[in-house]
């Protein structure tokens, strides 16, 4: 009976030091690093924006933006975003596939295989960084380089609280390969 206290005890324990880390070392906004392809999903707050960024500075060439609602037009996602019909056709790509993370994953996955992408950033919240990484390693070719670049947020106590149990899940899913 001690042991199982003991061991219950240590399983509490390393989830509480767990979303403690979760919760305050939120991943941060990237540097200058170039690479040939930016990938946003669809879902929160400044995503976009920071991915036209990427682009208007030159530091990646394409974007994927992953997760967009299919009554969504380009026309749509132009005038709301204030993008140019040019840089429309030349640079970026809306998904209308995607409905979660998971598939947010396997819709960049089969574009950069399209695209023969050799490095992707990531830009998604801070919060959804390490799930939307850890699901797009999972379906990605292993020699594909990924820079994080989350966009900054002030998340609640409740939804730091969910994403870090979405994450255990994507986790333990990745080991029981689902």
């Amino acid at each position: 009976m001690k042991i199982i206290r003991y061991l219950l005890s240590g399983t509490v324990l390393v989830w509480a030091l767990g979303f403690l880390w979760f919760a305050v070392s939120l991943p941060q906004p990237a540097d200058g690093l170039t690479t040939d392809a930016v990938i946003v999903p669809t879902g929160g707050a400044g995503r976009i924006a920071q991915g036209l960024e990427v682009l208007d500075q030159g530091l990646a060439t394409q974007m994927l933006v992953t997760g967009v609602d299919p009554e969504v037009t380009p026309e749509e996602f132009a005038a709301e975003f204030e993008v140019d019909e040019a840089r429309m056709d030349c640079c970026i790509t809306l998904g209308f596939r995607a409905v979660d993370t998971r598939s947010n994953a396997t819709e960049t996955a089969e574009w950069v295989e399209a695209n023969a992408i050799t490095s992707l950033r990531l830009v998604t919240t801070d919060w959804h960084m390490r799930r939307a990484a850890n699901e797009l390693h999972r379906k990605i070719p292993s020699n594909v380089k990924v820079v994080r670049d989350a966009v900054p947020s002030e998340p609640s106590l409740a939804s730091l609280f969910l994403e870090y149990h979405k994450l255990i899940a994507s986790f333990a899913a990745g080991l029981l390969g689902f």
